[in-house]
């Protein structure tokens, strides 16, 4: 057994058995989390160097380490893995004495400043929520033909609070 996740509201830990490791919904993944919030393939776990590693895999609700949303990200042991609100204790020892990898760091320009921010996802998420209001938007118009005051007002809230958080 190369390590292991322990599910933080309880339950049988996982054990993490190959060196890359596939997470998601479906059956055939190595790590099946049958949850509908959970994408189909959701992250891949990958032995890299003696440490975990985590990487999403363009998954819906995205996965956070120690509670900050990450794309890629080195895992030590003790962190916090969340996959889509489902929050694990990683439990291994690194198979090496050295540091810890970095990960994408060999090309400072291979990933943009939002992407290595963990803003990249909520961009894309803040786009969908401004699409949808505006659909609803632009077929409720006020007496004036403008956009509904209430309907402007939950776009700002919505856009306010996806930077915010």
């Amino acid at each position: 057994m190369l390590g292991e996740l322990i599910p933080k509201g309880g339950g049988d830990s996982i054990p993490l058995l190959n060196s890359r490791l596939l997470v998601g919904r479906r059956s055939r993944c190595d790590i099946c989390l049958d949850f509908p919030n959970v994408s189909s393939q959701h992250c891949e776990l990958e032995l890299t160097d003696g440490y975990w590693q985590v990487r999403d895999l363009g998954s819906t609700n995205g996965i956070k380490v120690n509670g900050l949303r990450v794309d890629v990200q080195v895992l030590m042991p003790g962190d916090e893995l969340t996959v889509a609100r489902h929050e694990f204790e990683l439990n291994y020892q690194p198979l090496t004495e050295g540091p810890a990898p970095e990960v994408g760091d060999a090309d400072p320009f291979s990933r943009s400043l939002l992407e290595k921010a963990g803003l990249e996802g909520r961009r894309r998420e803040r786009r969908r929520a401004e699409r949808h209001v505006k659909k609803k938007t632009s077929s409720v118009p006020n007496a004036d033909g403008d956009e509904n005051q209430e309907d402007t007002q939950i776009l700002d809230w919505l856009t306010e609070e996806d930077v915010a958080g």
